[in-house]
């Protein structure tokens, strides 16, 4: 199966913080509250989706994988059997973790206000004609960028469908490439008319099948022929193809 083989690398990654914020955010939760056993068991799910989906990983997100586990372990610990550290008058060990997340959030809500700022700039003009204003008015909301997070959420949901079926390491099917899943998506999805994601995965049989989907739907937003929207934090997600892409591909 070529999947097996297929290296996805992405240049839409973000760092480890930025899944343990994505994953605080998705629960609801304040970034004092958060629960360690929690937030590591689903840390580390993404973590074994990505090595499914042989996605290349930074060493960082296997760092914070250790430091998350040995936290963990630790507030499982009475006080006493604390081992030393330089921090040990602290009682909560998430604490430096807790720090890191408040001053990470602080940069990364300061430089997406200065990109929001940075459009809206982009948008005002010393004069604007009337037509133009009053198009303006009747176009929808932009919908939000969807997130390497977001999407790898979705797979994991669709994969719940094939939860009783026999392990992924036990599949043998060569039937489905990411080249022909390439050429399948450029073929069935016309440009400019946006697609449910869960719809493209409707008519799978087989792990197999939704896992090469998806790595063919990576490779082309990756080649930037497709882009991925949702209307709201956590919403659906709808993919469509770009206008003026070309109709086949070629690996």
């Amino acid at each position: 199966m070529e999947s097996s083989d297929y290296k996805v690398n992405l240049e839409i990654f973000e760092g480890p913080l930025d899944l343990l914020l994505y994953l605080i955010k998705r629960d609801e939760v304040d970034i004092y509250d958060i629960s360690l056993e929690r937030v590591t068991t689903q840390y580390l799910d993404y973590i074994e989706t990505f090595k499914l989906l042989n996605i290349d990983l930074a060493s960082e997100f296997i760092s914070m994988a250790a430091n998350l586990m040995y936290i963990k372990s630790r507030t499982l610990l009475p006080k006493r059997e604390q081992p030393p550290e330089e921090d040990a008058e602290e009682d909560d060990p998430r604490w430096e973790l807790i720090r890191q997340l408040i001053e990470y959030k602080k940069f990364k809500d300061a430089a997406n206000f200065l990109a929001q700022r940075e459009i809206e700039q982009e948008q005002v003009f010393a004069q604007v004609p009337e037509k133009k204003q009053a198009l303006n008015q009747q176009n929808p909301a932009p919908l939000a960028d969807v997130s390497i997070f977001d999407l790898i959420r979705a797979f994991q949901n669709v994969l719940k469908r094939f939860e009783e079926a026999s392990d992924f390491g036990d599949i043998v099917d060569d039937r489905y490439t990411v080249s022909d899943k390439i050429e399948y998506l450029l073929d069935s999805i016309k440009p400019g008319k946006p697609l449910n994601l869960q719809s493209l995965f409707e008519a799978a049989t087989s792990k197999v099948e939704v896992i090469v989907t998806f790595l063919a739907l990576l490779e082309l937003m990756k080649m930037n022929q497709f882009c991925a929207k949702q209307d709201q934090l956590l919403g659906t997600i709808e993919i469509e193809r770009k206008a003026g892409v070309p109709e086949g591909y070629q690996r």
